[in-house]
């Protein structure tokens, strides 16, 4: 194994500037493929944590009659104690209602949580942009929108009527942002108990939320969930049934970048195929005069394996410092007005290792053509017609 490595590595020494060319091609191809799918991966992520990053990806409701989950405690210690994947468990009640203001009226939901549970969900902490949260029962928060168009503020005393006509009276204690204008405009965020007594619920709540540490694999844990309480008032639903467009989106974007990926390497292949097919034309009076000081077939066809494994790793390593690079300088460049980048640099390490490893085989597979070719090869003839 050792001669045929060390002709391999004088052959690939005596021609730098054609070992130079393949592998740049080889780097080419390896910072392509790290650089669109870093890109797509990220704008992935991006879409993902922007649509349901900060909300529930699966939820129980209940489909009896009055729409609400009893005995709601053991259901959680349920899916906490027997699924494994799920995370921010947390229970909301809630029902519409009006706000009287200043003799004009807004339709809102009035939205009860545990808000230290919820916030893992909601992110409702950071999105308080005024004020502070509620403390006590018939302390709300308000949308930051729903605050523009009423003029209600922080401190104000308002009335709301909820939907069999009872009124109550809500001190607004801060102002959220949680980003969407819909939510903005119209939840009204409170303390548990308080949705509870206004709604008379008693002890019961409207859903069961909560997100998985896989957000692709809702529907296996929604399906499992399901399939453990096995109650037909009890409708387990999750964000992968209820946006079918953006997962067809996301599954469209991978399909394009395997794809680009595929035909990429498939072309950087060939290339190096070919140029090693030409070095054994140059080397055939080389390999024509080892074969007749004794080389067997094996060993020469070694020298090309062993010189695609080379051309491979060099490629390899520098196209993943290049398309690292690549992947860097465009979250610099490509930025939205506010200066972030319009795509987060996303670093998945499996991804390169893996894309680094394909380069690699593929060289050694393209090698394995003029590998044959060098095995067939006569001394005589070689010599003869050198």
């Amino acid at each position: 194994m050792k001669l045929p490595f060390k002709i391999a590595l004088r052959f690939l020494k005596s021609s730098k500037g054609q070992t130079v060319l393949i592998a740049l091609g080889i780097a080419i191809g390896v910072s392509v493929q790290i650089f669109i799918g870093s890109l797509i991966q990220g704008l992935q992520k991006s879409l993902v944590d922007t649509t349901i990053g900060n909300q529930p990806q699966i939820s129980i409701t209940a489909t009896n009659e009055d729409k609400l989950i009893e005995g709601y405690d053991e259901i959680l210690s349920s899916i906490t104690d027997k699924e494994d994947q799920v995370i921010n468990l947390s229970v909301a009640a809630d029902g519409p209602a009006l706000i009287n203001h200043e003799d004009d009226t807004y339709s809102i939901l009035v939205r009860g949580f545990n808000i230290d549970e919820s916030d893992a969900l909601y992110n409702i902490k950071e999105s308080v942009v005024e004020g502070t949260l509620p403390e006590n029962d018939y302390e709300v928060l308000i949308g930051i929108d729903l605050k523009n168009e009423s003029g209600i503020d922080i401190g104000d005393e308002i009335d709301v009527v909820a939907n069999f006509g009872e009124t109550h009276t809500f001190t607004v204690t801060g102002i959220f942002n949680l980003g969407v204008s819909s939510l903005n405009s119209s939840w009204t965020i409170t303390n548990l108990a308080t949705t509870q007594d206004m709604f008379s619920f008693e002890d019961r709540v409207t859903s069961i939320d909560m997100q998985v540490t896989d957000v692709f694999a809702a529907d296996a844990v929604a399906a499992s969930i399901s399939d453990r309480l096995g109650s037909d008032e009890l409708l387990v639903d999750n964000w992968k049934d209820q946006n079918e467009d953006l997962l067809s989106g996301l599954n469209g974007q991978s399909v394009s970048s395997l794809m680009i990926q595929v035909f990429v390497m498939i072309s950087v292949l060939l290339g190096i195929a070919s140029i090693l097919a030409i070095t054994v034309v140059q080397k055939s009076k080389q390999i024509g005069i080892l074969k007749a000081m004794g080389i067997r077939d094996k060993t020469s066809s070694l020298i090309f394996l062993f010189q695609g494994l080379l051309l491979g790793v060099a490629g390899a390593v520098l196209g993943v410092i290049l398309g690292l690079l690549l992947a860097f300088a465009f979250t610099k460049f490509a930025l939205n007005p506010d200066g972030t980048p319009v795509v987060p640099l996303f670093i998945d390490p499996m991804f390169i290792a893996l894309s680094a490893v394909i380069a690699v085989i593929a060289s050694v597979v393209a090698a394995l053509i003029p590998a044959r070719k060098s095995s067939r090869l006569d001394p005589i003839e070689v010599i003869r017609n050198a």
